[in-house]
């Protein structure tokens, strides 16, 4: 059936949205027909990477999506979806905003905030904890300062109005991330088993609703603007951020909650990339049913909207829902309650054709199933090539590198690094403690740890990814990510449960970027089918790099955030990794080693930007987690602290830092100094023991096939190693707590 109102498209045109020129025939084949505008408008949005995966989603169904908590597949549903016992369920979801981010760090973080928290409670889950993951580049610069200043401004207002807490997060620095910071936003829903809702759409005469905030310009094309790299032209593209109302998302919360109580809802779905566009189409192809939507009834911000700029808007705080007929009285008078916009814009259709009308002119003709991820978008496999730096990283050799004489300086550099100094300026306009669940304020630990309410239960969530580690082998460094975020959750006290990944990488064209996106899948998933934690689902965001004066596009470090969901059975085994009492004895879990590979030391202090990724054995990280598990359920250990960043003295430093406790250790014979100081070998941790256990812990010790080495003992407050007095403990907390504050007060360079 022709469409009228419109002109037909050209191929010019597809091209300018970002669709191929085969892409353009195929759309012709699909129509039977040339496609009208509007039509084109659709394809580009729902067939650009950030809709459809169509560059990602073969090498992603090679991941573990499996598991006996799992409640949803991958993909599914909006979020994650898994068993925590009790008749509880947790949804949890992480996803990027990388692009408006680096235009608009206000707006762009905010948004990003707001539109994860919808996929969590359209889902029928109430949010009760985020966290993010944030990369930019040298804090020394003025436009860094900015994006850094906008980014978590956005994170703080959106999320402290909203009124759910930010738990945890890491944020990383490095000159890659210049021009194209990394934003990734995760949360965290609770809700009972059985009470969730779906994004589907079925029943012919059932009514469609919008509901929320009005539709306007902002967004408009953002999934293709998402879809491509950033250049210095890229401020014309404004208009495809969008502008967020967490007072109104609020609204939206508590009136989506209570109308899926009712079992009205046939199916819902919040609007984020590609607005209406995706939720009416998605929906209905998971339905295996059609729509007439009537653009004309779509509430606008502003008079005169084209059906496409309506069809593609991704104006914030809106949800798509289909309301079984007979019962629109019913939710209508709940919206009415949270004073809510609502507007029926639409019935649901046999068949599986969608079709938009304006003032009664039909605008657009297509079928659902051919726009969707799954169903006739399409799927491509690029080709890969593995690049030069690969190679001449594998043959550094540690041995060229002198150890200095006198460590202490170098100490005193690393606790003071923004990637491992405090980061205390960021999360300090976070609120953490509304909802009065998070455990983590009053018992630091590795991971954060939020209380299931009314039950003996806590959630322990993290995020984690070195992109350096990744950048030099990302095999292995997306397996280190996956293994950190589980050691994070095991040293807590905590037993992981499943992942959520946000994919961050250049152009998926380039042949060297799609290796490293290759390399990271397979290693992400060997980690996590050897940890039994399932991939629940995620956000691919490639496009992550700049091109500036027409040169060749840098892309950032490949970067694979991990956001991990683990179930603590019983609150008491919550661990903290702060020593507890001078005179404990400090133990290292873990191979000694020589490793200085990939460490912030070797690459801040010494300027060698290229090595391998350090030492790491799946085999090696599973004993760890089991010994660790053996030690806090026994109450065998006062602190447990992982061994990451900075090495093993930026972990007792930060051991010490709160409780004001110092610490005594001794190198072991024929180790390099530096290694065993700041060197970043993987599996290995820290704990405290006090005298009276000790017994306890040698005998559990004994029984998992493990090493275990005595390093030294907690003191009152003086650092030493060897012979050499480093300073007070108070010392290097007062210089890792003000980096960061520091850097952002003083004019850039």
């Amino acid at each position: 059936m022709q469409t009228t109102g419109t002109t037909l498209a050209t191929i010019e045109q597809a091209k300018k949205l970002g669709i191929l020129e085969e892409e353009f025939e195929r759309i012709c084949g699909i129509l039977g027909r040339t496609p009208n505008f509007t039509e084109l408008s659709i394809f580009s949005v729902m067939w650009s990477e950030h809709c459809s995966y169509k560059n990602s989603i073969v090498w992603l169904k090679t991941l573990p999506r499996e598991g006996a908590c799992m409640l949803a597949k991958a993909g599914e549903e909006n979020a994650g979806l898994v068993d925590i016992g009790g008749g509880l369920a947790c949804a949890f979801k992480i996803e990027s905003h990388n692009h408006p981010s680096a235009l608009e760090p206000y707006q762009g973080a905010a948004t990003g905030v707001g539109g994860i928290n919808r996929d969590i409670f359209t889902m029928g889950a109430r949010p009760i904890a985020q966290l993010n993951s944030l990369r930019f580049g040298d804090i020394r610069s003025d436009h860094t300062k900015w994006l850094i200043k906008g980014v978590v401004k956005g994170i703080g207002d959106y999320g402290n109005a909203f009124g759910v807490p930010v738990v945890g997060g890491e944020v990383f620095f490095d000159s890659c991330f210049n021009q194209n910071p990394l934003v990734n936003a995760m949360s965290v829903g609770i809700v009972k088993v059985g009470e969730t809702a779906s994004a589907i759409s079925y029943g012919a005469g059932n009514p469609v609703y919008i509901v929320g905030s009005s539709t306007g310009k902002d967004g408009i094309h953002g999934a293709t603007f998402a879809s491509g790299d950033l250049t210095e032209d890229s401020a014309n593209d404004l208009p495809a951020v969008q502008v967020g109302d967490p007072f109104q998302e609020k609204l939206l919360l508590e009136a989506t909650l209570e109308v899926i109580q009712t079992g009205a809802i046939i199916g819902m779905q919040d609007m984020g990339a590609a607005g209406i566009t995706c939720s009416t189409s998605e929906m209905s192809a998971k339905g295996e049913h059609g729509m007439d939507i009537w653009l004309d009834k779509v509430p606008a911000r502003q008079a005169g909207m084209q059906a496409w700029e309506i069809l593609l808007s991704e104006s914030q705080e809106r949800m798509l829902m289909v309301v079984e007929k007979g019962r629109e009285e019913e939710v209508e008078s709940i919206f009415t309650k949270w004073d809510l916009h609502f507007a029926v814009i639409g019935v649901v259709t046999e068949g599986n054709r969608l079709r938009y009308f304006q003032n009664g002119e039909l605008q657009a003709d297509v079928p659902a199933h051919d726009l969707v991820l799954g169903g006739g978008a399409p799927v491509y496999q690029r080709s890969y090539t593995e690049p030069a730096y690969f190679a001449e990283a594998q043959q550094f050799n540690p041995s060229q590198i002198p150890v200095p004489n006198d460590l202490r300086e170098i100490a005193r550099y690393l606790v003071s690094h923004p990637n491992i100094a405090s980061k205390r300026w960021v999360y300090r306009q976070y609120d953490s403690m509304v909802g009065t669940a998070n455990m983590s304020t009053n018992k630091v630990s590795d991971a954060a740890v939020v209380h299931v309410k009314e039950t003996e239960k806590a959630l322990v969530m993290t995020v984690d990814c070195n992109s350096r580690y990744v950048h030099a082998d990302p095999e292995k460094g997306a397996s280190i990510a996956v293994a950190e975020a589980a050691r994070n959750i095991v040293c807590s006290g905590g037993k992981p449960l499943a992942v959520t990944n946000c994919l961050n990488f250049g152009n998926p064209y380039n042949p060297e970027v799609y290796w490293q996106f290759v390399g990271a899948i397979k290693g992400m998933g060997s980690a996590c089918k050897a940890l039994n934690t399932p991939v629940t689902g995620g956000n691919v965001s490639f496009y992550n790099q700049t091109v500036i004066s027409g040169k060749q596009a840098v892309p950032v470090f490949p970067t694979p955030t991990i956001g991990m969901l683990g179930i603590m059975d019983n609150i008491k085994t919550h661990t903290g990794l702060s020593f507890r009492n001078a005179g404990d004895c400090i133990f290292l879990l873990g191979n000694l080693s020589d490793d200085i590979n990939c460490s912030e030391y070797l690459f801040s202090w010494h300027k060698v930007a290229l090595s391998p990724a350090p030492e790491f054995s799946l085999e090696h990280e599973l004993k760890l987690h089991k010994l660790i598990e053996v030690l806090i359920s026994a109450g065998a250990v006062e602190s447990v602290h992982d061994i990451s960043d900075g090495g093993l003295f930026v972990a007792l430093a930060e051991s010490g830092y709160s409780g004001h406790l110092g610490f005594a250790i001794h190198t072991p014979e024929n180790l390099r100094g530096d290694a065993f100081l700041f060197g970043e070998a993987q599996s290995r941790a820290i704990v405290s023991v006090n005298a009276e256990k000790l017994e306890v812990f040698r005998n559990l010790a004994a029984i998992v096939d493990f090493p275990v080495q005595e390093i030294g003992w907690v003191t009152e407050g003086l650092v030493r190693v060897d012979d050499l007095v480093y300073g007070e403990i108070d010392e290097f907390s007062a210089l890792n707590e003000a980096s960061i504050s520091s850097a952002m007060s003083h004019a850039g360079s």
